[in-house]
C-alpha cells in the first residue's frame, strides 16, 4: 500500500433529461439565424436551466480541504433532468478513448462507469438479482417478454402513476425479479423519473416488501431527479432497520457525481460516526472525487485504506493508473500497475486500453503497440469484445490500415459498440466518408439509432471542421425524434467557434440548454471562454465566468487562468483577482500567478517602492 500512496501524489495537474425540441423548424431557424444579442442571456434562465438543486452544505469533520465544482459521467443522471418521451442514449458522451489526455483539453479521463456492470449495479444500490440468475440469452428474453416494461416504455412521461394504478387495478401484482429488470432498463435509458415513479407505486401498494437496497435504489433515484437535499431528506424517512450501509453509501456516490466535496465528506465522516466500517466502494468513491478537485488529497485516501486495512480493488488501480497517466507521469503509472500485479489483480479490457492510451499521448508508442498486441491476441476472430478497444487506439497511432483490418471482421455482423468505435476510429483519421458509410449502414440493421450514434458523427464533424455536415446532421436529428442531448450541444458549440462565429456558439449554447432542459458541459463553456479571452472579449469573458459558476462549475482552475488571459489580451487591469480566487478557495499555480502579476496594476508601483526602502 506504502508504494500505492506514493504513486497516488502526482504534481498538481489542472485538468479540465431531458425535453426534446420536437420543432425542426425552430431548431434550423437557431442554426441558421445571424447570432443575436447575446446579452438576453438572463442569470435566472441560468438558475432554471441548472438541474441540481443543492442546499449550502454545513460543516464537515473530514481532514482534507473542500473545493466544489460540478462535473458530468454517464452513471448519474444530472438532477432533475426530465426523461423524454422517446428511448434516450443508454449512455450520454464519448467514449474515454476518444480524447487525448492532455491537461488544456476536454477531460478525458476515468469515471465509474468504466467498472463492471455489476459495479454500476452494486453502486446505485438496486436490489440483488434472485440467487438463481439466468443465462444471459434467457433474461434477455424475459427482458423482452416483460408486460410491466412494456408499460412503462409506452407510458407518457407525465402518465406514468395513472398506468401503474390501472395495471394494478387490472389484477397485475409486482414481482421482485421482474421489478429489477425493468428498474434497470429504466436506469440505462436515463429514465429516471419514471423508474422513481415506479419504486413509488411498489411503496404505496405493499404487494413487496422493501429492503435497504430497494430503499437506497429509491433514495439514488430522488437525488438524481430532485437533488441532494431532497434525497438526504428522503433518508429520514426509511425505517432504521433498513438505514445501513448501502443506504449512507448511495447518498455518498451522488455526491461524488455532484462533486459536492463538502457534502461527500460529511456524509463519509457521518457513516464512521455510525459506526459503519471502511468499505473500498467509499473509499474509491474518495478517489475519484480528488481524482477531478484535488489530486494532492489521493495520498492521504491510501494512507486511510491502509490504516484500515482495506484493500484495493481493479476500479482503485483504474483510477490511480488514470490519474498518474494524465499528470504524464508514466513512470508512476507503471509503479501502479506493478503494484496491482502483486496483489494478484488482473487488469481488464479497459485497464489495457487505458495504458495504451496514456502510452500513446505521451509517445510510447512502442509500449502502446505491445499492449494493443497483448488486447488482440492471437485470433481477434475469436476475440471479438476487443474490437471495439482497438479501433479508436489505432485511430490514435495513425495506423489506418490497421483500423480497416479490425473493421473488416467486425463488418458483415456489427455490433452497436463496434459501429460507434469505427465511426469514432474512421473520424479520428479523416475518412469522414468512410465514418458516414459505417453511419447509414446501421440503419439497414437497426431502422432507428439512439442519440448516442448521431453524437459520433456529429463529433466527427466537429473535429474535422464541417459546419454545414454538423449543421445538417443537428437538423435531422431533430426531424427523427432524437435528442440534442450534451454531447450533441458540445459539438455544435465547437463547430461554430472553430468556424469563427463565438457568438453565434454562445448563443446555441444558451438556446437549447433552456429549450431541452440540459445542464452543457463544462468543456462547451471552456470553449466560449477560450476564445472570449483570445479577442480579448473580458466582458463576455466574464459572462461566460459567471454561468460557469451559477452552473456549478467552481473548483477548477483552468477557469479562471483563462479569464486572466482575457484581461491580458485586452490590456485591461484584473482588479483584485487574487481575492476572487481566495474567496473561492482556489489558490494560483505559478503560471496563474504570473497572470495575475501581468495583470495588476500596482504591481510595478509596489516594485518600484521596495526599491526605495
Amino acid at each position: 500500500m506504502w508504494a500505492l500512496r506514493r504513486a497516488g501524489n502526482p504534481a498538481r495537474v489542472w485538468a479540465q433529461q431531458v425535453v426534446i425540441a420536437r420543432s425542426c423548424a425552430n431548431l434550423e431557424v437557431l442554426l441558421n439565424a445571424d447570432a443575436k444579442n447575446v446579452e438576453e442571456h438572463h442569470e435566472r434562465d441560468y438558475q432554471k436551466a441548472c438541474c441540481c438543486h443543492q442546499p449550502k452544505p454545513s460543516a464537515f469533520l473530514f481532514s482534507f480541504s473542500s473545493g466544489q465544482f460540478m462535473w458530468s459521467r454517464t452513471f448519474s443522471s444530472q438532477a432533475g433532468a426530465n426523461s423524454g418521451d422517446k428511448e434516450d442514449e443508454l449512455e450520454d458522451g464519448f467514449s474515454d478513448l476518444e480524447v487525448p489526455p492532455e491537461a488544456d483539453k476536454k477531460d478525458a479521463e476515468l469515471t465509474s462507469e468504466d467498472s463492471s456492470d455489476e459495479d454500476v449495479i452494486d453502486e446505485i444500490g438496486l436490489p440483488d438479482v434472485e440467487a438463481d440468475v439466468k443465462p444471459e440469452k434467457e433474461y434477455m428474453k424475459k427482458f423482452e417478454q416483460s408486460p410491466l416494461l412494456k408499460l412503462m416504455l409506452d407510458a407518457p412521461r407525465h402518465e406514468v402513476t395513472s398506468a401503474l394504478k390501472k395495471w394494478a387495478k387490472d389484477g397485475n401484482t409486482f414481482d421482485r425479479s421482474e421489478l429489477f429488470l425493468v428498474i434497470l432498463q429504466l436506469r440505462k435509458r436515463r429514465w429516471f423519473s419514471k423508474a422513481l415513479e415506479l419504486l413509488e407505486s411498489v411503496e404505496q401498494s405493499k404487494q413487496l416488501e422493501l429492503g435497504e437496497r430497494d430503499y437506497a435504489s429509491r433514495l439514488d433515484l430522488m437525488a438524481k431527479v430532485y437533488g441532494l437535499h431532497r434525497a438526504e431528506q428522503y433518508i429520514e424517512k426509511i425505517p432504521a432497520s433498513h438505514r445501513g450501509e448501502i443506504v449512507y453509501r448511495t447518498l455518498l456516490a451522488n455526491c461524488v457525481a455532484a462533486a459536492n466535496v463538502k457534502k461527500a465528506e460529511q456524509i463519509f465522516n457521518k457513516m464512521k460516526d455510525l459506526g459503519f466500517p471502511v468499505t473500498i466502494f467509499a473509499c474509491n468513491q474518495l478517489l475519484l472525487l480528488y481524482k477531478r478537485v484535488d489530486k494532492k488529497k489521493i495520498a492521504d485516501v491510501l494512507t486511510m485504506m491502509e490504516k484500515e486495512n482495506c484493500k484495493p480493488s481493479l476500479f482503485t488501480y483504474k483510477l490511480l493508473v488514470d490519474t498518474k497517466g494524465t499528470s504524464r507521469d508514466i513512470e508512476g503509472m507503471e509503479k501502479v500497475v506493478e503494484s496491482m500485479q502483486a496483489d494478484g489483480i488482473e487488469p481488464d479490457l479497459m485497464f489495457q486500453a487505458t495504458i495504451a492510451r496514456h502510452y500513446i499521448f505521451d509517445g510510447h508508442r512502442e509500449k502502446a503497440e505491445a499492449i494493443l498486441e497483448s488486447i488482440e491476441g492471437d485470433d481477434i476472430k475469436g476475440n471479438r469484445a476487443a474490437c471495439k478497444i482497438l479501433l479508436p487506439l489505432y485511430a490514435f497511432l495513425g495506423k489506418n490500415d490497421e483500423v480497416e483490418r479490425i473493421w473488416k471482421v467486425c463488418e458483415a455482423s456489427p455490433r452497436l459498440d463496434e459501429c460507434h468505435s469505427a465511426i469514432e476510429a474512421f473520424g479520428r483519421l479523416g475518412n469522414v466518408e468512410k465514418a458516414e458509410k459505417v453511419f447509414e449502414d446501421m440503419f439497414v440493421t437497426w431502422k432507428t439509432l439512439s442519440s448516442k450514434y448521431y453524437n459520433a458523427l456529429l463529433r466527427v464533424y466537429a473535429n474535422q471542421n464541417l459546419l454545414d455536415k454538423g449543421k445538417e446532421l443537428a437538423k435531422r436529428m431533430d426531424e427523427d425524434g432524437v435528442r440534442i442531448g450534451t454531447p450533441a450541444l458540445d459539438a455544435l458549440v465547437k463547430l461554430y467557434v472553430d468556424a469563427g462565429e463565438v457568438e453565434k456558439a454562445d448563443s446555441i449554447l444558451h438556446k437549447l440548454s433552456m429549450n431541452n432542459r440540459i445542464k452543457p458541459q463544462y468543456n462547451s463553456y471552456l470553449l466560449l471562454l477560450d476564445s472570449y479571452a483570445k479577442k480579448g472579449d473580458v466582458h463576455n469573458a466574464e459572462k461566460v465566468f459567471n454561468k460557469l459558476r451559477q452552473m456549478g462549475y467552481t473548483g477548477r482552475i483552468r477557469q479562471y487562468q483563462l479569464l486572466l488571459h482575457a484581461y491580458l489580451h485586452a490590456k485591461a487591469p484584473a482588479y483584485g483577482f487574487k481575492e476572487r480566487m481566495k474567496a473561492d478557495n482556489i489558490f494560483p499555480n505559478s503560471s496563474v500567478a504570473t497572470l495575475i502579476a501581468a495583470t495588476d496594476p500596482f504591481t510595478k508601483k509596489k516594485a518600484i517602492s521596495k526599491l526605495l526602502d
